[in-house]
């Protein structure tokens, strides 16, 4: 389980469209207090999903075999497919040239200046990667809250998942002005090269989650 949760966690944490989004939210006026209400927006979802998880399992795994825990390996195994299509889906969309234009995930980015507090924590329900987020919910089936090591992985997970946001949020409370500068810069550079970081990261950790959930389904 900490293994997986490792791995879904980066994949969060380095998905493009949200750091692109929460860039914005920082350059923004009173960015430093809208990026924290993005960060504890986006921390919220990842606590409430875990919660509602052991809430349904008791804070114990299901038995091997059990249906519970063959229905979590479904779950995964459904989600780690989706990821390898939408991966699939948006390389052919860019070898058909169709890469211009506003995405719809990243519309409410482009309103950052008139932004309230209130946006920027929609902002980041919004841009949540609800699927990556579902393949941690089905793994945390697995999580024995009576063992320090599952409470652990839980959260470090949920630091990990959140840690390229606190370090945008950290560098600007310390340097604002350098780290301005900085993160337009990577806004722009990840506006170019988005479309690979998409696709190669929801191709990996899909395959990954396909190949370990028919292994234990095997």
């Amino acid at each position: 389980m900490a293994l997986d949760l490792l791995l879904i966690g980066l994949a969060v944490t380095l998905f493009p469209l949200p750091v692109m989004a929460f860039a914005l939210v920082l350059a923004s006026p009173r960015g430093v207090r809208k990026g924290l209400v993005f960060i504890l927006a986006w921390v919220a979802c990842l606590v409430l999903v875990i919660t509602l998880v052991l809430l349904l399992t008791g804070g114990t795994p299901p038995a091997p075999r059990s249906p519970p825990s063959v229905a979590a390996l479904w779950v995964s195994l459904v989600i780690g497919a989706g990821l390898v299509g939408y991966a699939v889906h948006r390389w052919r969309k860019v070898l058909r040239g169709g890469t211009g234009g506003k995405r719809p995930e990243e519309a409410p980015a482009s309103a950052h200046q008139g932004a309230s507090l209130w946006s920027a924590a929609a902002l980041a329900v919004f841009l949540q990667p609800w699927g990556m987020v579902g393949a941690a919910a089905a793994t945390v089936v697995q999580a024995d809250l009576s063992e320090t090591a599952s409470v652990v992985a839980l959260v470090v997970f949920c630091l990990v998942a959140t840690s390229s946001l606190l370090a945008m949020e950290l560098s600007m409370v310390f340097a604002p002005q350098p780290s301005g500068k900085a993160l337009m810069g990577l806004h722009t550079w990840l506006k170019r090269h988005k479309e690979p970081a998409v696709i190669g990261l929801c191709l990996l950790l899909g395959l990954w989650l396909v190949s370990r959930s028919l292994y234990q389904l095997a």
